[in-house]
This record gives structure tokens, sequence and C-alpha cells, in this order.
């Protein structure tokens, strides 16, 4: 191939690359909340202000649904065991079916609790700080398997299937990732193609890592069908059984680092028939599906983290105020002061984003994509570090499975892998963010020079306590420098930005460091505006949350410097030295 084919045919591929990202992401609801207004540097106030409050009524529900939870587990979910045998109990899938888990977001017309996202967080949690396993599995099972029969199945599918799963009597489970599609979805290579009479599709394909997927009675599974505007066809989704002919387990527990109480199983399609009444929602719509789906997974990801969290800074206060060293305390030196100060502050800010993206959820948004993507990102990130930090104030003693922390991190590990990878969806949340900047200069982009006249000095941030003027002034700052760089980045590098990913890796981080602190700074307001008699743990929640809004403050700072000095270049080059040799 000549060069200048070579570059045609690169062109293509890139404007091919595009039109999907356009058909996938951009396809439906574009309402501009509060994560992407930051890229144009506003500060959408109305979005993320109040911070949500439950009403007395709701609070209760979850009040009681949480200790309800919370019981079940201490007596009758043992991390341990389940850990050690790689195995969930039926008995405990069947438990938590009975306090409601399950269910707890379902509708009471399908036979669930009708809870709100926010009290299903609240209760995942409890899960997440009692056993990771526990917690991946329910989310598999409701949060992306259950919950995309409710919101997308025909009334029959509805009612065949939504109510075994319910109880734990059938598991559900939600199969996307293939050997050539992990992050990558629109990689999907197992294919549906319609039977002469159009009364069912033969599937042929297979996957692999899927959670829950030996042992499930109902499979949401992703093929690719035949469509006429598109050569490679389109993603459908269809609900599966495994009583079909042509369905065959390969693994059934696939042997892994951590949450190995999980069933992760590994399947294959041969000329499997379904019928068309098993497709889920919209032919060649299931990669939107998919996405709307993960929107809920990942939020209950983000309260999983904070639970697993919270237990982290109880045990390292513990041991910091129990363990002597050199004649003292080890929570008397400034070392393990300091892990402890972080872990709580970024647990904070976890369960203030988490909280937040579930009301925004619960408020009936239609576009909260980029919200909980932020949240997944940041909570896995931040909850890895926090549970290295308490093995090491735990020191040698927490290196042994007799505690705890070996496993959790272990179990933590994953996080930053599974639905969808850290280093993608870094990227991710630049991309998305970012198109609107890029819309905004379609018709400069040509004449740089003209771009001066879309600065403006920062954002007007709500001020209502004068304790919270100085973080409202920095923020409003690192919001217009996030703006302008946002800009310059376009402007430098155009159509090979989609290239740039240590680019888009900084501007995503920037992006959600500030979407949390705008989360946090809206939770520090409302704290101060409200009421309360217990005026000793107002001030501890407001001196956590403070000095988050610091740390964030000096992170956003480092990746702002790193795209103007770094030494990106020579990392590649250097990468390249290895991978070509």
């Amino acid at each position: 191939m000549s060069q200048a084919d070579q570059k045609k045919a690169e062109k293509e591929l890139r404007q091919k690359q595009i039109q999907q990202a356009e058909e996938l992401l951009f396809s439906g609801p574009q309402k501009s909340g509060f994560a992407k207004e930051l890229f144009f540097g506003r500060f959408h106030a109305e979005a993320i202000m109040p911070y949500p409050q439950q009403s007395e009524a709701d609070k209760k529900t979850g009040d009681d649904a949480v200790a309800e939870v919370r019981e079940y587990a201490e007596k009758h979910i043992d991390a341990f065991k389940i850990d050690k045998e790689s195995e969930i109990p039926q008995s405990v899938a069947e438990g938590l079916g009975k306090v409601g888990v399950l269910g707890m977001t379902i509708s009471k017309i399908h036979g669930g609790r009708g809870y709100s996202q926010f009290n299903y967080c609240r209760v995942m949690e409890v899960i997440g700080a009692h056993c990771g396993s526990t917690a991946v599995f329910v989310n598999a099972h409701h949060s992306i398997g259950i919950r995309a029969l409710e919101i997308y199945g025909t009334p029959e599918q509805q009612k065949k299937w939504i109510a075994p799963l319910l109880t734990g009597e059938k598991l559900a489970a939600f199969a996307l990732t293939e050997t050539e599609a992990g992050s990558d979805a629109g990689n999907l290579q197992t294919k549906a193609e319609p039977t002469p009479d159009g009364e069912a599709y033969i599937l042929n394909g297979g996957k692999r890592y899927i959670t829950n997927g030996a042992f499930a009675q109902v499979l949401t599974v992703m093929a690719r069908t035949p469509d006429p505007s598109d050569p490679d066809g389109k993603i459908t989704a269809f609900l599966v059984t495994p009583d079909m002919e042509g369905f065959k387990v390969l693994e059934e527990r696939m042997d892994k680092c951590g949450i190995r109480g999980t069933a992760t199983g590994r399947m294959e399609f041969t000329n499997m028939r379904v019928p068309k009444e098993n497709i889920l929602g919209n032919i060649g719509e299931g990669l939107q599906l998919a996405l709307s789906v993960l929107n809920f997974g990942r939020t209950t990801f983000g309260a999983s983290c904070t639970g697993a969290a919270k237990f982290c800074v109880e045990q390292s206060v513990a041991r910091a105020n129990d363990r002597r060293q050199f004649g003292k305390t080890i929570g008397e030196f400034e070392l393990i002061k300091e892990k402890i100060a972080i872990a709580a502050a970024d647990t904070y800010a976890m369960e203030s984003t988490t909280l937040h993206t579930a009301a925004l959820i619960d408020s009936g948004a239609h576009d909260y994509m980029l919200e909980t993507s932020m949240l997944k990102v940041f909570a896995s990130d931040r909850l890895w570090s926090i549970v290295n930090e308490t093995l090491q104030i735990w020191g040698g003693a927490g290196f042994f499975t007799d505690q705890p922390f070996e496993r959790m991190m272990r179990d933590a590990r994953l996080n930053l892998i599974g639905e969808g990878a850290n280093e993608v969806l870094r990227c991710f949340n630049c991309m998305v963010g970012i198109r609107g900047v890029v819309k905004e200069l379609e018709k400069i982009i040509k004449k740089p020079w003209k771009v001066t006249s879309l600065l403006r000095k920062g954002p007007d941030i709500p001020v209502h306590h004068s304790v919270l003027q100085s973080s409202a002034n920095g923020m409003s700052k690192q919001i217009l420098a996030f703006s302008k760089v946002c800009r310059n980045s376009l402007i430098a590098h155009r159509e090979d930005i989609m290239d740039r990913e240590l680019i888009q890796a900084r501007l995503g981080d920037i992006a959600t460091e500030l979407f949390v602190s705008g989360c946090v700074y809206s939770r520090l307001t409302t704290l101060l505006s409200s009421p309360t008699t217990d005026e000793k743990s107002r001030e501890k929640e407001l001196k956590t949350g403070l000095y988050y809004l610091k740390i964030a403050h000096r992170r956003i700072q480092g990746w702002l410097s790193d795209l103007k000095n770094n030494d990106d270049r020579d990392q590649m080059e250097l990468a390249d030295t290895y991978l070509k040799s």
C-alpha cells in the first residue's frame, strides 16, 4: 500500500470511529449537566446545589433497610469463608432475596420493593463494607441484570422472568465481554442471524468473564445483528436461558485474584436459536442499552467502594490508637496521621459523589452518563489507595489472612478494571465532556486568534458561608484554567486529540476531581445551612470536607502543570524501544 493510500485508509477509519462514537454516545437526550458544563468553564449551580436531602419517609425506609441488611450480613455472610471456598452459598443469595436486596429498586408492580437509588446505594455501602464478592454478585444480578429487564423488557418478558429473580431462586447475568471485546464493546464478534421465517435468531460466538454467567437462568447477551446501513451490523440485546440448545458452559468458575466468591464464567453459543420475542429493547440498540444499564452499576460500584473505604478508615483509626511503637501509639506519628486524614477526606468525597449521583438518577434526569463514569473512576482509584494504606498502618499483621485487608486489597483491584477499565474511562470522560467544546469551536477552529473571545473570568460560585469562600475562589480559578486548557488542546491537536491519550487522561482527571469537589462543596453548604444539635459531628464533617477540597486543589494543580511540562515524548520513545525490540 502506498503512503497516500495508507493515509486515505487511516482517514476513513478515523471518520468511521467518529461516526460510531457519535451514534453510540450522543444519540440520546443531551442535557448539559454539571460535569459537562465544567468543560465550558461554568459552575452549573442549579445542577449540584442544594445537596440532595431525603424526605423523612424515604430516610426512614432507608434506615430500616440498612439495619435489616447489616444484621443479615453480620449473621449470615461469612466473607472469610466465601473467599476461601470461592463460593457464595445459595442460601446467601436466597437470604438477600428475602431481605429485599435482589429487587430493591424494582417497582412494586413487579414484586420489588420500589426503593430509591439513594437508599439502594446506602444498602450497597453496607454490603461493600462487609464482603466484596457479595457486593459484585448483587451488582451483577440487580443493577445490570434485573434492572435491564425492568427498563427495556416487554410486559411479557417482565412477567415471565422478574418474579423468580427477585427472590434469588433464579439469577441474572449481563453477558457483554468477549475475547476481543471488553472496554471496546463495539468490537463484539458474537453474531445473531435472523432465521428465514423471521421468527428467531441464530447466535454463534462466546462470552467470558461473566459474573453469575454459568449459574444464571436469565442472561442478557449482546450480539451483532445485520443492519442495511452498516456492513458490520449493529449490536442487539437478547434474553438467553441456559436450556437453549447450543448453549454451553466452558468454565463455571474461572480462578481469579480477588472477589473469589463470585462465579465468573465462560460460555459459548453454537447455532443457538433465540426466539425474536427474546430481543430486549430495540434491534441494533444493544450498546445504548448496555451503557444505560452500566450507569446504575457504576453508581452502586461507588457505593460499594464507599462502604469498604469507611470500614478501612475505622480500622485504621482503631489500629493507630491501639498499636504502640517507640513508646507511643502509632497514631501519634505524622506519617500515620497523614494516611488517616487523606483516607477520611477521600472517603467523604466518595460518599458525597455517590449520593449526589444516586439522587440525580432518582430525579428522573436523562443524561448522567458522564457523572456515573467519573464516580466509578474516582471511587475505585481512591479505594485502592485507601486499602493499601490501611494495610500499611496494620503493618505485618495486616499482611496475614486472619485479617481482612489482604482480601480487601485483592477484591479492590477488580474495581479498576470492571465495568470499564479506568484508563479507558479517563479518556471517555474527557471526550464526552469535550464534545460540546468542539461544537463551539467548529466555526473558528481555523482562526485560533478568535478563541480569546470565548475566555472569561472564573465562574461565580454561590458562597453562603464565609468558611467556604477560599474553597470557592480556588475552584473558580481552576474551572477557568481547565476550560482554557481544553480549548487550547483542541486547537493544538484538532482531530489528533483522539490519539493523545495522555492529554485526554489528564483532562478527564481534572474534570472528575472538579465534579467531586462540586459535590463536596454542595454538601458542606447544606451542612452549614442546616440546624443541628450535634456540633461536634458537624465540626468533624466540616473539617473533613474542607480538607478534601484542599487535596483536590493540589491534585488538579498537578495535572494542569503536567499538561504544560511533562516527559510524554520520552515516555513514548522509551516504551516503543521496548515494544519494538
